[in-house]
């Protein structure tokens, strides 16, 4: 049985945000996959079973710029500029 997370976050515009994620995401010990739905702002992390790591990405997700949804200030959308950028130029 996979063990899924779901992330709703504020700040996704594009592939390349969607490649930071997922660079991000994928860094983390026992994450197997990361999947990212631009129009839907939403973040499905898939861990090994029985890993627990809500917060730790949670973290990771804000400090890319990818805060949960409804918690963005000006330093997220800042952030997300930045790390959409390179996740365009580290995606071709």
């Amino acid at each position: 049985m996979e063990n899924k997370e779901i992330f709703l976050v504020d700040n996704v515009k594009c592939n390349g945000c969607a490649n930071t994620i997922k660079n991000n995401l994928s860094r983390l010990e026992q994450v197997y996959e990361v999947q990212v739905d631009v129009d839907a702002n939403k973040v499905e992390v898939i861990l090994v079973p029985g890993i627990e790591k809500r917060q730790e990405i949670i973290e990771v997700l804000a400090k890319s710029g990818y805060p949960e949804q409804g918690t963005s200030s000006m330093k997220h959308v800042v952030k997300s500029y930045v790390s959409c950028a390179v996740g365009r130029v580290n995606g071709e």
